[in-house]
């Protein structure tokens, strides 16, 4: 079964893409309520908004499955990113909204977790460890670019509006000091978008587990307000507002691959 796409680039810089995917297994969308069937949880045409990236060079892996199936942005131990606050889980059991991801009674239970981390999650990260490897073989320096979008008010998950670019560093551990800045430059050049960074997300478990800055090996989390580039109510692709969006990114992704 194939679980991932790997298109190999050849410059210092991975764009993964963990959320992209939508596909849910026929024995697992039975147990799934008529809502959680749509996975509207996905990070939306987040690999079409991307698709630029191979122009710069960057190799790109996209996920098939669904974050209902499991969460590649989570490690397997399932330990909570942003500890006290309202979050999903490795198999996610409740919606973004709050509501049930399962019919009564069809959660997956422990057993069911461990073999969904085996079949779906590890050749995932298996794929970006190696990938990770051999770009920084290559260039003895690497930028893993973690891309995410997600609605832009959610309640369950946090106060109020999300700004449109969330940049995530860790606060500070994923990536260099040098990186940052050029990436808060080309955010605070512009004045289409509002942003933020290190705001309520800071990079996931891939940013922080594969991030080793001393070793040359950094990592960038940007989570996109859908609005940005689509409309949030019935997932449509805005080719106006994406086109405008893919130039704010590949403008960082040019930083990225430019920083020390």
């Amino acid at each position: 079964m194939e679980i991932c796409t790997l298109q190999r680039g050849t410059a210092p810089l991975l764009v993964s893409l963990p959320h992209d995917g939508t596909l849910v297994p026929d024995d697992i969308a039975a147990r799934l309520t008529p809502q959680a069937r749509v996975v509207p949880d996905t990070d939306w045409h987040i690999a079409r908004l991307y698709a630029f990236a191979r122009d710069l060079g960057a190799s790109v892996l996209v996920p098939l499955h669904s974050r209902y199936v499991v969460d590649l942005n989570r490690s397997e131990d399932d330990v909570s990113l942003y500890p006290g606050q309202n979050t999903t889980g490795l198999c996610p059991t409740v919606r973004f909204s709050g509501e049930p991801v399962y019919l009564d009674g069809e959660a997956p239970d422990e057993d069911e977790v461990r073999a969904r981390v085996e079949r779906y999650w590890r050749p995932y990260h298996d794929a970006l460890r190696d990938e990770l490897a051999r770009l920084h073989a290559a260039h003895g320096r690497v930028v893993l670019w973690e891309g995410h979008s997600i609605r832009g008010e959610l309640p369950f998950l946090f106060e109020g509006r999300l700004p449109d670019l969330n940049l995530g560093t860790a606060n500070g551990a994923s990536a260099g000091v040098s990186l940052q800045r050029r990436l808060e430059a080309v955010l605070a050049g512009q004045s289409r978008y509002d942003w933020v960074h290190n705001g309520r997300f800071r990079g996931g478990h891939i940013t922080r587990h594969y991030a080793d800055p001393a070793r040359g090996i950094q990592a960038v989390q940007l989570e996109i307000s859908q609005r940005v580039y689509m409309d949030e109510d019935s997932f449509a692709w805005d080719e106006a507002k994406a086109a405008q969006a893919q130039a704010l990114i590949r403008a960082l992704l040019v930083e990225a691959l430019a920083a020390d």
